[in-house]
């Protein structure tokens, strides 16, 4: 008896440590994550590494256009931990103040044009002639809706600083008036188009050319998107999409690629949602992830609402 009562005693001790140091039960249940079809290959990764550490939480990953993963919130009023979008102001401007509180920026992407050795005349696209081969009548070029996804109005920019820079007038018009049969809901929606042969070049990020071990053509930064020291020349180009009721339209301005992720304020999951967070920013495990599929970090940047950003959370980003 004397020994029982010393190894309860020693439990109770062991808890009371726990308890003092402020720790947490770990999280359980199911974790739902609405995301930009862009990090649909990273996501799948860190989820699986995360449930390996967390066995007792499910990760649910739906993949969609950011504008269309926004639109399930507001639109249909879906349930939702967290949504991770291509574009932060896809947060900024349809889930905050009414469905969340802040947005953390944390990765970069940029502009390219993708395809494959059986693309028509991909022997011969440079970064000096691909508008006259994507304006050529016997190629076909795949872009996604500016109305879903983020990728498709950083389609219309990339063009319409691509008619700047190369002295081209009309460029704009001659190439999104050119095959629109194959505008899709998403990006990661025209690979399989490309795989086909459906199509011969693809406007996507180049990680998902990274992912999808494609060939891609880099665009100069000063249309790609993709460098912050040409934010000023990116700003001088915008895109009109449609907004969230019926007749009303967003203009959505260049700026350099910025993706941002926040955690809804009813999130049915907060703690495990919390935790996924800092499993996905911490610089050695789901940055680095991320990384390696060619999304590099900006962490720690300028957050919204940062006074309410978890407390755990702040050190992956900074006050306006």
């Amino acid at each position: 008896m004397h020994r029982i009562l010393i190894f309860i005693g020693i439990l109770s001790s062991f808890f009371t440590a726990l308890t003092s140091r402020g720790q947490q039960p770990l999280p359980e249940g199911d974790l739902i994550i609405f995301h930009a079809g862009s990090l649909s290959v990273p996501f799948k990764e860190i989820a699986q590494a995360f449930m390996k550490e967390y066995s007792a939480v499910n990760v649910q990953l739906e993949s969609a256009g950011s504008i269309a993963s926004a639109r399930k919130i507001t639109d249909l009023h879906r349930a939702c931990d967290i949504l991770a979008s291509a574009d932060y102001t896809v947060i900024d401007n349809m889930l905050i103040p009414s469905y969340a509180d802040w947005d953390i920026r944390f990765v970069s992407n940029e502009m390219a044009i993708v395809f494959n050795e059986k693309s028509t005349k991909a022997d011969q696209i440079s970064a000096v002639n691909w508008t006259d081969i994507l304006l050529d009548p016997s190629v076909r070029f795949g872009r996604s809706d500016p109305n879903s996804d983020p990728c498709g109005y950083r389609t219309i920019m990339t063009v319409q600083l691509a008619e700047k820079y190369y002295h081209r007038p009309g460029l704009e018009q001659g190439l999104m008036m050119k095959d629109q049969r194959y505008i899709r809901p998403k990006e990661v929606d025209l690979i399989a188009l490309l795989e086909s042969q459906t199509i011969d070049y693809i406007f996507i990020y180049k990680s998902i050319a990274r992912q999808h071990g494609l060939n891609y053509l880099s665009l100069p930064d000063e249309i790609n998107l993709g460098n912050p020291k040409f934010d000023s020349l990116y700003a001088t180009v915008s895109v009109a999409i449609n907004g969230g009721k019926p007749g009303k339209k967003i203009v959505v301005r260049g700026e350099s690629m910025t993706y941002g992720i926040t955690i809804l304020r009813d999130a049915p999951n907060r703690e495990a949602a919390i935790s996924f967070l800092e499993y996905l920013l911490d610089s050695g495990k789901g940055m680095k992830i991320l990384s390696n599929n060619g999304q590099p970090s900006v962490i720690p940047m300028r957050t919204p609402g940062y006074d309410n950003v978890p407390e755990s959370l702040t050190s992956f980003c900074k006050s306006e």
